[in-house]
């Protein structure tokens, strides 16, 4: 999956075998006509309808290629990446930009001075349409240094390490499916471009813009988050925001003047007491997950702060909340007390209907597959185009748990039915998914 390598394969892995000549259809799926026929828009009418043949060629296929993605991904989950890093986030782009590039996109990079973003571009059958929007991150919470007591390695049918499944594994399986359908000899049906932002882990305080850019003219927003850990898409996320808390006291001598000082420890820790009760409001939840301040234990502190991380189930909450927090007061006199938001997205409520949904599902049970969605817990730059009411869904990366955790973990017997699902949403026509 790289250039120099056949389409479907990393340097030292074999491509994709030629698919054996397909029988009759399973009784589930849809009815064989051409076993090796890719869809057409002159033959697409409903989702099962334009994939005569194609559910056992992509099943096929994608198993074979399961090896391969899987070694990608714990390649591209050895390179760490943490947020802020710029060496090694431009280090990480440049390997995937080299890798999606062997399956046919056209690559740029987007400066930024904490890692660059990456676009990029496959064309379609039909380049008139609308393109697909595919959104996904190269950075991750680990800090450098993760895999020298956490190694990459497989394990009870397993791939455990720090980033293998938010999101490597997304990565990877995305590349995997253009690889493919390029061994098929296929493009995708429509323009597709993948934006891939290297802050999402702070909240894509500079990616934003590079996904709001590209959010114009969509026709859909997929995801490449993980999937729940029963498999289960993701239909609706909380918003976010992440809140910085600075205190500004007086500096004094602990023993001699004590009076003299300001404690801005001592200010912090009240106002994250009152702070903590905003949890308690509906639609609200609050963690403070970062506290700075001080300089010595003979010393008033001057200066504390501390990073709280909340999450809002409606619109409402998010404007309530933040309110709350920009007029907060000082308890004591001489201090002083200032709020800054540092990232925040949106909440993207579940709609009724979903025909997106409804197609993914669709496709998924002429591949033997069931799969259904659910809202989410956790933010992500799909808020963005969900809380516009674009159609959007995430989730479609690897299916695992413990992000963020010592526990990360994808399974490796859903890389190929997710490779296949991919693939299958590359090359199928979309049905309407808005009114007119």
């Amino acid at each position: 999956m790289r250039a120099g390598t056949p389409a479907g394969a990393r340097a030292g892995t074999p491509a994709a075998e030629p698919a054996p000549a397909a029988g009759p259809a399973p009784a589930a799926g849809p009815a064989a006509a051409d076993p090796a026929e890719l869809p057409t828009a002159a033959t697409a009418v409903t989702p099962t309808a334009a994939l005569p043949g194609l559910p056992r060629t992509l099943t096929t296929r994608a198993r074979t290629l399961a090896a391969a993605v899987r070694k990608r991904c714990a390649d591209l989950a050895r390179i760490e990446s943490p947020s802020g890093d710029a060496v090694r986030l431009d280090s990480l782009a440049e390997e995937l930009a080299a890798g999606y590039a062997a399956t046919g996109a056209t690559a740029v990079r987007q400066r930024c001075d904490h890692g660059d973003h990456l676009v990029l571009d496959w064309p379609g059958q039909q380049e008139d349409l609308p393109h697909l929007l595919v959104v996904g991150h190269h950075d991750t919470v680990w800090p450098v240094g993760t895999l020298a007591d956490w190694p990459v390695e497989e394990r009870d049918g397993r791939l455990t390490g720090p980033g293998v499944l938010d999101m490597k594994g997304g990565l990877a399986l995305l590349e995997g499916a253009f690889a493919l359908l390029a061994d098929l000899g296929q493009r995708p049906h429509r323009p597709v471009r993948l934006v891939i932002v290297s802050d999402e882990e702070v909240g894509s305080p500079d990616g934003r813009r590079q996904v709001e850019r590209h959010l114009r003219g969509a026709a859909a927003v997929l995801g490449l988050e993980p999937g729940h850990p029963d498999g289960r898409l993701k239909t609706a996320r909380r918003g976010s925001t992440r809140v910085r808390l600075t205190v500004t006291g007086r500096e004094a001598h602990a023993g001699n003047d004590a009076a003299d000082g300001v404690s801005a420890i001592d200010e912090l820790v009240d106002q994250l007491i009152a702070v903590r009760g905003l949890a308690r409001q509906p639609g609200t939840e609050l963690n403070t997950g970062r506290i700075h301040g001080g300089t010595r234990a003979n010393v008033i502190a001057g200066r504390a702060e501390a990073e709280l991380g909340l999450r809002f189930s409606t619109t409402e909450a998010q404007h309530r909340t933040l309110d709350t927090l920009a007029h907060l007061t000082p308890h004591r006199p001489g201090a002083d007390v200032r709020t800054e938001v540092l990232s925040s997205r949106p909440a993207w409520p579940e709609r009724a209907g979903n025909p997106l949904l409804r197609h993914v599902r669709s496709l998924a049970a002429a591949l033997g597959q069931h799969l259904d969605g659910a809202p989410a817990g956790g933010a992500g730059d799909t808020n963005l185009a969900g809380a516009r009411g674009l159609p959007t869904l995430d989730g479609l990366g690897a299916v695992g748990a413990g992000p963020h955790a010592r526990t990360e973990h994808l399974r490796i017997d859903q890389l190929g039915p997710r490779i296949a699902l991919l693939a299958a949403l590359l090359a199928v026509p979309l049905p309407r998914l808005r009114e007119r």
